[in-house]
């Protein structure tokens, strides 16, 4: 753990760091973190093999614990040098009775537990009991007191304290009086108007210059009947009848 330390300082001075990240660290205890990390907030030791908290340091700015796939099932109590935690992930351990949660109940801005895949779940009247011991609790194992499940946005924003600000921005959007939803609305309204109606002005030119052409192809067929019809009634004339006779006959003569 303590060379896993070394490596996440980064060359950072312990009292520059808000957040550290130790997971898969194989240590049975804690070894190398020390109360210089004064301004720590977030701590994440997940499946690091820990069976106790034996020489947890002092962190008074400590707000989020992750201890989640380790050994742990008992020694809750030495984690009161943090006072400030309203986060603790506790899933996957050995805690096997309530008694073993009782140190939390001095945890005055503890917000959120989690228990999941520990032994203490499986006896009676489980969520009462610890939601009695921890006045201050809200989230047991992503549930709150009534059985609603918590999405962990919202969960974050409630542990950070961000509830209000997402308030204050909803009703800021009230006070202006305007509603975005049914500006946009209009305007798609009447952009699709618009598209609509080039879409009906382009049919009926479409329309139009179909029938055009169809008629010019009927008048064109018409003229070409006419033609066909004057010279068969000149074909069938008399005129052109004792014409034909006249030529035939001068063609005799000539012969003999």
């Amino acid at each position: 753990m303590e060379k896993r330390i070394e490596l996440e300082k980064r060359g950072r001075k312990p009292a520059e760091i808000t957040e550290f990240v130790l997971d898969n660290c194989r240590s049975t205890n804690i070894v190398g973190l020390t109360d210089e990390f004064v301004a720590l907030e977030t701590l994440s030791l997940i499946n690091v093999g820990l069976t106790s908290l034996k020489g947890f340091p002092k962190l008074p700015n400590l707000k989020k614990l992750e201890l989640s796939d380790n050994r742990i099932s008992n020694g809750l109590n030495l984690l009161h040098t943090s006072p400030k935690l309203t986060h603790l992930n506790l899933s996957g351990n050995r805690i096997k009775d309530l008694d073993t949660l009782q140190p939390l109940k001095d945890f005055k801005n503890l917000k959120s537990l989690d228990l999941f895949n520990n032994e203490a779940t499986n006896m009676d009247n489980y969520r009462e009991k610890v939601f009695s011991l921890i006045p201050s609790l809200k989230y047991l194992d992503g549930y709150d007191i009534d059985d609603c499940e918590v999405d962990s946005e919202g969960e974050d924003d409630d542990v950070n304290g961000n509830e209000d600000l997402d308030g204050d921005a909803n009703e800021d959007d009230s006070e202006d009086g305007t509603d975005d939803d049914d500006e946009d609305g209009e305007d798609q309204g009447t952009l699709l108007e618009s598209v609509y109606k080039d879409l009906e002005d382009e049919s009926d030119e479409e329309d139009y210059v179909v029938d055009a052409e169809e008629e010019d192809d009927e008048d064109y067929d018409l003229d070409d009947d006419e033609d066909e019809q004057e010279e068969q009634q000149q074909d069938s004339s008399p005129t052109r009848g004792k014409k034909r006779k006249h030529e035939e006959g001068a063609e005799s003569g000539n012969e003999k």
